[in-house]
């Protein structure tokens, strides 16, 4: 039994570390904290007039600061933006796989860093994009640790409010008492995401969505590893809007991981960063199989 529960948390880890980790070929992995080429975590930058907040991207679980954006991070840049991220919720993977240690403690490292980011560009607020565990990370900030007077927008894409059930998986886990095994292996944010969690029940305790702050979320109908896909849609408020994306664009496939690298998506965010200037939403085939 003993190396059946192995087995099975080794499984479900594998499955949860893949969250995010994006389809792009031949990726690569730079250092952390070093600024590639393409003007990504300058700390020279300085916001223009034009988009006064600078973007802060949070990456998903089983990701790193680095491959989850690297189409939407040099696509914000080249848009003017100043853009920065970090590897958060390192535990036993180091940099190469975060978001994995419990989320109420990566909330506070996202606190730390968007300070940073603000003390460094002389912003008062920030605009945070995020992807899966990117939207529930920075929603437990905003809604718990102060960090709705320091975001003017919020954008997530995969997002996640309320638990996954995996397919099944997560059912599976709790009937084999695998919660603890899989804190003790450094995933704490794993037994975060289990339906009916301490962390999910804070976070859902009213509305997730706080005064302040504009949202959106953006969720897609064949994601397979928020299931269902509904847990990334917010209760209607007038500063959220949810988005199904297969609602603005029906030759659009792409699955949880995809919506990284995704053309419609990275439209999407831009035009919600910055209303005034959107520009009109052209719907392209994308599919990455399911993924």
């Amino acid at each position: 039994m003993a190396k059946l529960r192995t087995f099975l948390t080794v499984l479900l880890l594998s499955v949860l570390a893949s969250t995010t980790l994006t389809t792009t070929a031949s990726a690569g992995t730079a250092p952390a904290g070093t600024a590639p080429s393409s003007g990504w975590n300058d700390w020279s930058c300085r916001p223009s007039a034009a988009h006064p907040e600078p973007v802060v991207l949070v990456h998903g679980m089983g990701a790193n600061h680095w491959d989850n954006f690297l189409t939407l991070a040099p696509t914000l840049r080249a848009n003017g933006y100043c853009v920065y991220s970090q590897t958060y919720g390192k535990t036993l993977l180091g940099g190469l796989a975060g978001g994995l240690a419990p989320m109420a403690d990566s909330a506070a490292e996202l606190s730390t860093f968007v300070d940073r980011v603000r003390a460094a560009t002389g912003a008062s607020k920030v605009d945070i994009v995020g992807h899966s565990e990117g939207t529930t990370v920075p929603a437990y900030y905003m809604k718990h640790l102060g960090g709705a007077a320091k975001v003017d927008d919020f954008v997530g894409f995969g997002s996640n409010f309320k638990g996954t059930t995996l397919n099944g998986l997560a059912t599976l886990a709790e009937a084999l008492k695998l919660q603890g095994l899989l804190t003790g292996v450094g995933c704490g944010a794993c037994t975060d995401y289990l339906p009916g969690s301490a962390f999910l029940a804070k976070l859902n305790d009213g509305p997730v969505a706080v005064p302040g702050p504009t949202y959106t979320t953006i969720v897609t109908r064949y994601d397979t590893v928020v299931t269902p896909y509904t847990s990334g849609l917010l209760a209607p408020a007038p500063n959220v809007t949810n988005i199904v994306l297969q609602d603005k664009c029906g030759l659009d496939f792409a699955g949880h991981l995809g919506l990284a690298i995704d053309p419609n998506v990275a439209q999407l965010v831009l035009n919600r960063l910055d209303p005034e200037g959107s520009k009109p939403f052209r719907c392209r085939l994308f599919t990455t199989l399911g993924i």
